[in-house]
């Protein structure tokens, strides 16, 4: 690997590829079987990628970050999903849903007050927008905060919250809480930085036996006469929906660049089983059935990361129009991912079925992807809406 190439803009990035494949091999892997199992988020290693600088990847240098653009953030998340995506997405959570989104949006003395510790893993943050009767549906939020003297009381649930809980009933740290603060559609939602131990603030329910991406933890959060200071609002009232738009973008990204890490490893098991495997007195590889498993799912793979940097660059040139493509990578990735992985699983017949060789858990992992983050369905009417908008495509 030494190649400066489309998918290693610069040595940086290649640099930080090197490095966080050497950590994933000696850290990640081993551990990766036993997590998915117990349905445990694993917070040491989680606070060892601060030692690599990784959980402030795109942060600012002046807050404790390394300052590095989408296509790193592309590069960490992609060779961390080869491993242990409950990991990796525990991992996105804290370092695009809140750190990223903090330094983008928050204040100066938000931002200084929260991400230096965000960066050295002094605390583990998380976003909490979704809700029992709303996931993709924004508009039907119904978290209020009503501003009394000076803050905010809040009242309502939030559910399906990654990082909300760490530990056998310990609290994530830090929660950026989207809350609808007026009846306005748009300009009626507004996000709050809440810390545990806020007074009315607990968890509710701890989601388990997912299906997969078991290395992170999901609960629902319960808010009941929460009193958070106003000097706690990220941007002005009102505003979160549009100041969201961003995060979303860069979410999206990562969520697809994890897809690629799970078809990669995929890919790579499918294609050294069927070298070593022989039947009827040759290498399965050299059957048709099995040279289309392999040609399609490597066409598929090479189109999806061929997609998935070109919009991480569009981003880093601080192109326009990136909400459709970061919807347009995460729709096909997420599909790409789950359908490479169950290639695999049939190619590896029995072996792939059992949890011992890998693929059956990437399997269950790549079809989170089709659900959080945006459903596929949300995708594909983003995608259909900014089509009128884009035209002619060039």
């Amino acid at each position: 690997m030494s190649i400066v190439d489309t998918f290693n803009p610069t040595p940086e990035h290649l640099s930080l590829r090197k490095t966080v494949r050497d950590f994933v091999e000696r850290e990640v892997e081993p551990q990766a079987a036993e997590t998915d199992r117990l349905e445990k988020f694993n917070v040491p290693l989680f606070r060892k990628l601060a030692d690599l600088g990784l959980l402030g990847i795109t942060v600012p240098k002046h807050y404790g970050g390394l300052g590095m653009d989408a296509s790193a953030a592309v590069i960490v998340h992609e060779e961390l999903a080869t491993s242990d995506s409950g990991f990796t997405l525990a991992y996105l959570t804290h370092s695009m849903l809140f750190a990223e989104n903090l330094a983008r949006n928050g204040s100066e003395e938000q931002c200084r007050r929260f991400l230096p510790d965000a960066c050295a893993g002094k605390i583990i943050g998380c976003m909490a927008m979704s809700e029992p009767g709303a996931g993709t549906d924004l508009m039907g939020m119904t978290t209020r905060a009503l501003c009394e003297n000076g803050q905010y009381i809040l009242n309502g649930s939030k559910m399906w919250i990654t990082n909300g809980v760490i530990g056998d009933g310990e609290m994530g740290d830090v929660f950026l809480i989207y809350a609808r603060t007026s009846e306005h559609s748009v300009r009626g939602i507004s996000l709050l930085l809440v810390e545990k131990g806020t007074p009315g603030f607990s968890l509710g329910r701890r989601i388990r036996s997912k299906l997969g991406v078991r290395g992170s933890t999901s609960t629902e959060l319960l808010l009941q006469d929460c009193p958070v200071p106003e000097g706690n609002r990220v941007g002005p009232e009102g505003t979160a929906v549009l100041r969201m738009m961003r995060t979303l973008e860069i979410e999206r990204l990562t969520m697809a660049a994890m897809g690629l890490g799970i078809a990669k490893r995929a890919l790579e098991i499918m294609n050294r089983f069927a070298t070593e495997r022989r039947a009827f007195g040759q290498p399965i590889r050299t059957f048709g059935q099995i040279q289309r498993h392999l040609g399609e799912s490597y066409a598929e793979f090479m189109a999806g990361r061929a997609y998935v940097y070109q919009t991480a660059s569009m981003i880093d040139r601080g192109a326009g129009g990136v909400a459709l493509d970061a919807d347009g990578v995460k729709l096909y990735c997420s599909t790409m991912a789950k359908n490479v992985a169950d290639r695999a699983i049939q190619v590896l017949g029995a072996r792939g079925y059992i949890g011992e060789n890998v693929v059956e858990r990437l399997w269950r992992d790549a079809k989170l992807l089709e659900i959080g983050g945006g459903t596929l369905e949300a995708h594909q009417r983003n995608i259909t809406r900014n089509l009128v908008r884009v035209g002619r495509i060039e």
